[in-house]
Formats: C-alpha cells, structure tokens, sequence
C-alpha cells in the first residue's frame, strides 16, 4: 500500500477480508455481563447475539483516544503514510475521539502524513468504501486521491436496514415500548435508512416477504450503475435470509459481487439477531 489504510470495527469487515486486504482496525468495545470485549477481537457476534436472545442487553462503547494515539505514533515513527477512515460521527464518539488525537500528533509530528476522515456510513456500507479505498491504495493511489475517493463513496453510499424484533429498537432507544409492542402484534418490519450519517426510519412494512421485495425496489430506485458494483449484505446471525436477498438482487442485476457478512458485535448490540441491511451505491462506481 502507498497509504495504510485504517478503520474501526465498526466496518462490519471479518478479520479475514481485512487481512487479505491489508486493513489495520481498531476495536470499539463490548460491555456483556459486566465484562469488557474488544469488537471483532475477543468476543463474536454470534456470542452477543445469543446473549441478546437470553434477554441480556449488551452496551457498547467508543475506540479510546489512547488506542488511536498508539497505532497512529507507531505509524509516523515508522514513517508510514496511513488514512484512518471512521464509522459515522453521527452513531459514535469514535470519530470525533480520532480528530482530537490528530489535532495533538500534528502539533507534535507537523511533517508526518497522515488524515482522518468521517464516512457518515456503517456496518457494511463503510466497508465497502474501506475494500475500495484499500484496492486503490494497492494500486498506488496516494493520500489526497484517497480521500477525495473516500468523500465521494461515502456521500453516494445507500443504507436499507430492517430489524427482526422492535424490542432491539427499543431498548436502544429507537423506537418507543408501545410502538415495539403494537409492531410486534402487527408482524411491521421497520425499513431504515442512513442519512447524513444518521440512522432513520423510513417506512413500515408488514411482513418479511413484503420486506425485502421493498428494499429491492428501493434498491433500483435509488441505485446506479448496479451491474458494475459491488454490494454488500449484512446480517445479524441470520446468513439464509441473507443469501435468500442475494438471490433476490440476482434475478434482477448481476452485480460485480455480493458481499455478505455479519453484523459485527458493536452494531449488532443495538439493531440485534435477525438485523438484514443491504449496501449499494446511488451513482457511477469508482
């Protein structure tokens, strides 16, 4: 890579997609029966789902300021360019935590060559714009480009959730108790949406089937140059209705790739199991 890419774990990427990618990634942290996990490291989704399931309600917390200053010292001192890219400021503290210790280490480092930028996205969303921001960095592409490339994925970057039980809503604080009650009774799906990095509700719909036939219409509605990306799905322990969506999108667009993974335990902890949110790209790829 000419620029070390960095994100949180917040992107929702396995530890092998980063890996493979050359991605470093910084943990946000899991609260779970008193006790402290990092996300994506030492805990899995599937543990903090099968908690959520048990009643329990897991919490969540930003990446600390201290984590961002040691990874970013390391890399100045080893003279490595490198482009944190985080998880909407909008949803957590994590990225305005990252700016104050940039703000310390230009101060201290005015040469080093490095940036910090805000994707306003999530989960998977984000990830995609960390794989394209890795690929390019790959192909030499250098900080200032990267970011412009970032800035632009981000601005143009489409989130559809929908969520199995209110209740998750609900205790993070999304949805009222009667409305998570009556939606219950009712069978209502949610369909949110991502806006200015915010997570909002956008319709109600009765019922899985009626779902998911919604969220591919929203997907060609809204959606661009869909044969040419690629999309991502996300899941919260729920891989069969994922790849039952993917097969979905494919009777209709045959996209450079699905990319299907869980939602990690920091998002997980709030949307819950059952969470399916698809990922695409309103404009030309790049």
């Amino acid at each position: 890579m000419t620029v070390q890419i960095i994100c949180d774990s917040a992107s929702d990427l396995s530890l092998e997609t980063l890996q493979d990618h050359g991605v470093e990634m910084v943990s946000l942290k899991v609260l779970l029966r008193d006790k402290e996990y990092d996300d994506g490291k030492n805990i899995s989704p599937k543990e903090v789902y099968d908690a959520m399931r048990a009643g329990e309600s897991p919490k969540t917390s930003q990446v600390t300021g201290q984590a961002f200053r040691d990874l970013f010292v390391e890399k100045i001192e080893a003279g490595i360019p490198f482009l944190y890219i985080a998880f909407s400021s909008e949803l957590s503290g994590t990225y305005q935590s990252a700016k104050i210790v940039e703000q310390e280490l230009r101060e201290e480092y005015p040469d080093a060559e490095f940036d910090v930028i805000d994707t306003k996205a999530a989960s998977l969303g984000y990830g995609l714009i960390v794989l394209r921001a890795a690929e390019k960095s790959k192909e030499g592409t250098g900080l200032e480009e990267l970011k412009d490339l970032v800035s632009y994925h981000s601005a143009h970057m489409e989130h559809l959730f929908t969520v199995d039980d209110l209740e998750y809503l609900h205790r993070g604080g999304r949805v009222s108790k009667t409305q998570a009650f009556v939606g219950s009774l009712l069978k209502i799906k949610p369909l949110l949406h991502v806006e200015d990095g915010k997570l909002l509700p956008l319709e109600k719909v009765r019922g899985q089937k009626k779902v998911f036939k919604r969220m591919i219409d929203l997907m060609q509605e809204r959606g661009k140059d869909l044969d040419n990306q690629r999309i991502a799905i996300s899941h919260g322990d729920s891989i069969e209705t994922a790849e039952h969506l993917a097969s979905m999108i494919r009777e209709h667009h045959s996209p450079a790739s699905i990319h299907i993974d869980l939602v990690g335990s920091a998002v997980g902890a709030h949307s819950g199991p059952g969470t399916i949110a698809l990922f695409f790209l309103n404009d030309e790829y790049k």
